[in-house]
């Protein structure tokens, strides 16, 4: 009997901090870990969110066996209910995970999804895998890794992990179950988001003892802006406004939904009569009151920075307010965090946040506990994941210093279909693996063309030729009209406005006088002419759009 091919292929996560996504095959079998989504960067002007490119596993869907979602942080589950749009597999994930998951579908509007709850130590039996759930500590509640078995060996896959001995919840990671496999394991991908940063990661319950420090000395009113999904973190704030004997209000959506789905599942542990509603907590002495807030990440329709612009319906940052941003910026949003940070202290608040208080700490392993990880495992091959290039780059050089051999140790990018041929993996093909962007309702159908062509707009403008043509005596009718917006103001700019005229005149009538009318390139005469015109003029290249009409 054929022995299955083995095959990896990352379609996120690899290069980039998000859109976590990864493919692995085992003869006619595929399951999917992960369907996250990123945040935009501030050069893609107009998007909302940014997901893998599906298409791969849209085009292999009648082999695709399982969707597991190895914990419930966005950039693993946010891509999900747009790919449950094109594909039908079961969800696998623990309850927390499946919670927050079905809570997003419901939003969707995708209705009887096939949810499979798992709990660390199920096993999960296809014809050619044999997948194990480890759990794992990180910054939401949870999370696990898995042992994947195959016909070549295990391929172990960490999740997103940190190795804290004194968890908020006290489920350590599972480091004697990673063991079992250690010898065993053909492969290993590990996260490497903290590979650059030596030593340990702190643990979580240092920021509850600041947390409970700066909410007991505060004498006004308390906001704190955290992740929605960093259940750890959100227990913390509450336990340090219980003890502060003040009354907490969530704002904020998904911190709502989120601080919701977890009381009820039993994650969150809430005093009763903690939470009041926004309202109540209005007509409360400022010194009884914690908001617990969204905006962490200086999102500008987010609660905290409608407090901080005062543009809030019910709630503003006055005088004397303690603010505590308890994240740190995900890579792209350091500009909007600052910004908020400022508006925060013109508004009068103390403000608190990672560069001058212990108010945050990594949920992610930093390199001893990535060494640990690695010599648990002690794997034949390693592939890093979930980072940055240069946080795959040090992740690999963590391996070889390990005992790795170098030749074993492979960074991969998306797109990339690492096969197993029974001695080692070879890199011979790529798959689409791009970036899809959401914008409004408009799922894909915004590209890189269309995002060039903002840059554009947002850097020199756009300026309008309109030219009418009579198509009977093959002459203009009347002088051509200029419209700008972003370039020039029309009224200061009259001479450049007329040169521009007289530049499109001189364009239309060189190619009326040939005795044909071909539209596409009188119009690129036009944009040639008044490129030329505005570079020399101005040193700028406004988008040009000539639009001729025929009468």
């Amino acid at each position: 009997m054929k022995t299955p091919k083995l095959r990896i292929i990352p379609l996120g996560g690899l290069g980039e901090i998000g859109k976590n996504m990864m493919v692995i095959e085992c003869g006619k079998e595929m399951i999917v870990v992960d369907a996250g989504q990123m945040f935009p960067t501030e050069e893609m002007y107009g998007i909302d969110m940014v997901l893998p490119d599906f298409s791969y596993v849209v085009a292999n869907r009648d082999r695709l066996k399982a969707i597991i979602i190895t914990h419930g942080h966005e950039d693993h589950t946010g891509g999900l209910p747009y790919l449950l749009r094109q594909v039908d597999a079961p969800v696998y994930g623990t309850r927390l995970t499946l919670g927050l998951i079905e809570a997003k579908l419901n939003e969707f509007g995708i209705k009887n999804p096939r949810l499979k709850e798992v709990h660390p130590g199920n096993k999960l039996n296809l014809n050619n895998m044999k997948i194990d759930f480890i759990r794992v500590c990180h910054s939401i509640p949870d999370g696990v890794g898995l042992a994947i078995e195959t016909p070549y060996g295990f391929v172990v896959h960490t999740g997103d992990f940190k190795v804290d001995q004194t968890p908020v919840d006290g489920r350590l990671t599972e480091f004697d179950r990673f063991a079992t496999y250690g010898g065993k394991t053909l492969l290993l991908m590990s996260d490497s988001t903290n590979a650059e940063k030596p030593g340990y990661t702190k643990p979580e319950r240092g920021v509850g003892e600041t947390l409970a420090e700066l909410v007991m000395q505060a004498k006004k009113r308390v906001v704190v802006a955290s992740f929605a999904s960093h259940i750890h973190r959100i227990q913390q704030v509450i336990d340090a406004a219980v003890k502060a004997r003040r009354k907490v209000a969530v704002v904020g959506r998904s911190m709502v939904n989120n601080v919701g789905i977890a009381g009820e599942l039993g994650y969150l542990k809430i005093p009763k009569g903690t939470l009041i509603e926004l309202s109540e907590a209005k007509k409360l002495p400022p010194n009884k009151v914690l908001i617990m807030s969204t905006g962490s990440q200086g999102e500008p329709m987010s609660a905290l920075s409608r407090m901080a612009g005062k543009t809030h319906k019910q709630l503003e940052i006055e005088k004397g307010d303690t603010v505590i941003i308890s994240a740190s910026p995900v890579p792209g949003n350091e500009k909007s965090v600052s910004r908020i940070i400022d508006l925060l202290f013109k508004a009068g608040a103390d403000v608190y946040y990672k560069s001058v208080a212990d108010v945050h700490v990594s949920g992610h392993a930093a390199q001893e506990e990535l060494k640990m990880m690695l010599n648990i495992i002690k794997p034949k091959f390693f592939v890093p994941i979930h980072g940055e290039y240069r946080h795959l780059k040090y992740h690999a050089l963590l391996a070889e210093k390990v005992g790795v051999h170098p030749n074993n140790v492979l960074v991969a990018e998306n797109g990339d279909v690492l096969e197993y041929t029974g001695k080692t993996f070879k890199r011979d093909e790529r798959v689409e693996a791009g970036m899809t962007f959401v914008d409004g309702l408009g799922v894909g159908d915004v590209g890189n063309i269309v995002i060039r062509d903002r840059q554009l707009l947002s850097q020199d403008g756009i300026c309008m030729a309109i030219a009418t043509i009579n198509t009977h005596t093959m002459k203009l009718v009347g002088r051509p009209d200029i419209v700008s917006r972003g370039f020039i103001h029309v009224k200061e700019s009259a001479a450049l406005i007329e040169e521009a005229k007289k530049a499109v005149t001189a364009a239309v009538e060189a190619e009326l006088a040939v005795g044909v009318i071909d539209l596409t390139i009188i119009k690129n005469e036009v944009r040639r002419s008044l490129s030329r015109l505005f570079s020399d003029k101005t040193k700028r290249r406004p988008v040009i759009i000539p639009v001729i009409v025929e009468v």
